[in-house]
């Protein structure tokens, strides 16, 4: 069982051995939590939710009805569902699902994360990539790990700029979804045809 008093709110949670972090708080999922602000009128995307911390604080924050929660693993989904019972927010949508296969909403003005980072980056890229198309303009994606330079360059290279903070030996990144970076994606140049890709190479 663990007990943890996170913005002012008592929560309660039990975990199984074969989900992450199982006997406390991740120290990453709590620097994220640190410097992140849930606001009345979020909408919240708790991606790979694990047993539930984040979603489930969220949801004591601005309700139930406005929190989302998914993850790959159904012992992870189950735990969580469990969590959302104990800590008296049981009607928080939470769905098993691989990043956002299952995710079609596409009104999210907040998504949090703990990708695992100790995998290739097959992950994170999907994670980043696709909470760019389920955000609202304005929207912003939070992202704990313990790398930084290649989260640093697929943020800036898909939302056009990041913010970084380290706390505790973790990097917490801050991307917003702006209008500059809309229009550049659709700006993208596009590709040469065969004829000119020949006459370029002679």
């Amino acid at each position: 069982m663990i007990t943890i008093t996170l913005k002012d709110i008592p929560l309660i949670f039990e975990a199984s051995p074969s989900v992450f972090s199982p006997r406390s708080a991740d120290s990453g999922t709590l620097a994220m939590l640190s410097i992140t602000e849930i606001l009345p009128t979020d909408k919240v995307l708790d991606l790979g939710c694990g047993y539930g911390i984040v979603g489930i604080l969220a949801a004591k924050i601005i309700g139930a009805e406005n929190v989302v929660m998914c993850d790959v693993s159904q012992q992870a989904i189950d735990c969580a569902r469990q969590n959302a019972v104990l800590n008296h927010v049981p009607d928080i949508d939470i769905r098993l699902s691989d990043g956002f296969e299952q995710i079609q909403d596409k009104t999210f003005t907040l998504i949090l994360s703990n990708p695992p980072y100790h995998t290739d980056f097959s992950v994170p890229k999907h994670f980043i990539e696709g909470s760019f198309q389920k955000l609202e303009l304005g929207g912003k994606l939070i992202m704990v790990t313990k790398r930084l330079d290649w989260y640093k360059n697929k943020l800036i290279s898909v939302f056009g700029g990041v913010q970084v903070r380290e706390i505790d030996g973790y990097y917490v990144f801050m991307a917003e979804k702006r209008r500059n970076s809309i229009k550049k994606k659709q700006k993208a140049p596009p590709k040469l045809s065969k004829k000119l890709q020949a006459k370029y190479k002679k």
